[in-house]
């Protein structure tokens, strides 16, 4: 099973990434900040100093059309933060 399941790639995230050596991922629901480090150390190369994480809980959708009403919930996910050492960085762009 994958730890992290895609980059953040936002213009928030692009800003933490550049002021404060700060990236985004989405990662899997089970993963703990000690796995979640060593997934992104392998991964990128790099050597990261915190990690932060947050659930983020589905919300409520709502669409009226001409059919009625339409009512779902987005998915909910799990998102961490982590903070890499002086002079490090991520380009999320080179492989493009």
């Amino acid at each position: 099973m994958s730890i992290i399941l895609k980059p953040l790639v936002t213009e928030k995230m692009n800003l933490l990434g550049d002021k404060l050596g700060k990236y985004g991922f989405v990662v899997s629901k089970t993963a703990n900040k000690l796995q979640i480090k060593t997934a992104v150390e392998k991964m990128y190369g790099v050597k990261v100093v915190t990690v932060n994480t947050f659930i983020y809980g589905g919300k409520n959708k709502m669409r009226y059309t001409k059919a009625g009403i339409i009512s779902g919930r987005t998915n909910s996910f799990k998102k961490a933060v982590v903070t890499l050492s002086e002079g490090e960085k991520i380009d999320f762009y080179s492989n493009i």
